[in-house]
């Protein structure tokens, strides 16, 4: 199947974000944080309050000092606090669990409680977890139990990117050459950039490009290829990391290659989080957690003559105005991730961004970390599913 043809397949696949869900029973939601240890992540914790559907029953925070915070911040008695959420679990039995911490570390015995107290569905921040075993172990308790999980990539549910893939069918960009994706390129350049930043990006080219084939990395530290003698153990529960600096190229089975590259202190003042479609007639320029979320850019972007302006893509399409109000809000607050999740669970039907996507995110990290240590492209599905900085030999 050639580039056009796979990307005019999926453009009949993304499901609708703003349809109303009729009869949609009223579901009491569980909170898990950490205060100290990755907190209750993004606005994770809070969405359920707001929408017409769902109800916080109990929050749960380890941390016995952060849980009145906690508590206060969402408006609720002391009654519905716990330090412990394997017992708010089992004497709650919610429908909905939200795994907030940012501390990746705790998601996978978070999610595995949550699916053995029989609950429905289940909302965590992302990355979704440490490597492709943990997944493999989530995937299968989740498939048996028949969960629904979505994983907190707020911008794969925005609905500007149907849009976008639509412009790329219709040859607003011409033929596809690559594309260039980024994290923010801060002091967290290398690996915890991939990790925390990263993981959104690939979501979103895999969205576009569809599922890779093979991937070959580098990591580098002050220039120089990363040694075993350089590996540490890095921030916010993410295991293993080492280097400042890495390169990484994916093929994918629609023949998109896809480039993703962090350099810590960078320069860029974070601008560069995000993607390039890069294109033979036009550029797109997908900007992560910003409004508008895209650009546009018409003509050959390797000739110098040429004299267009970046133009903002909305829902509606190039240049045209937003027609969602509010939008800004509905995305990043996580309105449409958590409307979405309800929506799955009552019309049986996988989520937006499913577990299957943020295990997909983990593996294509797993593989820049695995390619490295190999020395050699690294094919899909990975036969390692551990932690490559773990196993050097």
């Amino acid at each position: 199947m050639d580039r056009r043809s796979f990307v005019s397949a999926l453009a009949t696949s993304g499901a609708l974000l703003n349809i109303p869900i009729p009869n949609s029973k009223r579901w009491d939601v569980a909170v898990i944080g950490h205060t100290g240890r990755g907190d209750f992540g993004h606005g994770i914790d809070e969405i359920w309050k707001y929408l017409d559907n769902t109800q916080i029953v109990g929050v749960s925070d380890s941390n016995p000092k952060g849980l009145p915070k906690s508590l206060k911040r969402l408006g609720l008695p002391d009654s519905m606090g716990y330090t412990d959420y394997q017992k708010m679990l089992t004497e709650l039995r919610p429908g909905i669990v939200a795994v907030c911490p940012r501390h990746v570390d705790q998601h996978k015995d978070m999610i595995l409680s949550a699916i053995n107290s029989g609950v429905r569905g289940i909302y965590v921040e992302k990355p979704f977890l440490r490597t492709p075993a943990e997944c493999d172990e989530v995937l299968a308790a989740s498939q048996k139990s028949q969960v629904k999980i979505a994983i907190a990539h707020r911008n794969r549910y925005h609905p500007t990117l149907p849009t976008i893939r639509r412009l790329i069918n219709e040859g607003a960009v011409g033929q596809i050459l690559e594309i260039r994706g980024k994290g923010k390129g801060d002091h967290r350049g290398g690996l915890e950039d991939l990790w925390v930043l990263g993981s959104h990006v690939l979501n979103l080219i895999t969205y576009l490009s569809g599922p890779p084939i093979s991937c070959s990395a580098q990591l580098l530290k002050s220039g120089r290829p990363v040694a075993e003698k350089d590996v540490l153990l890095g921030a916010e529960g993410l295991g293993l990391m080492a280097g400042n600096e890495l390169h990484a190229r994916f093929l994918f089975e629609s023949g998109i290659i896809g480039y993703f590259d962090s350099i810590a202190n960078d320069g860029t003042a974070n601008k560069g989080f995000g993607l390039q479609i890069l294109g033979s007639k036009g550029v797109i320029d997908l900007c992560c957690d910003k409004t508008p979320l895209a650009y546009y850019k018409e003509g050959n972007p390797f000739d110098t003559i040429v004299n267009s302006k970046w133009v903002p893509i909305s829902s509606a399409g190039i240049s045209l105005p937003e027609p969602i109000e509010n939008l800004h809000k509905k995305v990043y607050e996580h309105f449409l991730p958590a409307r979405d999740l309800v929506r799955a669970m009552e019309k049986d039907q996988p989520p937006v961004c499913d577990f299957r996507e943020g295990a997909l995110t983990v593996e294509m990290i797993t593989a820049v970390m695995l390619s490295h240590v190999q020395q050699k492209e690294v094919t899909f599905p990975l036969d390692f599913r551990g932690a490559p900085l773990e196993n050097w030999d």
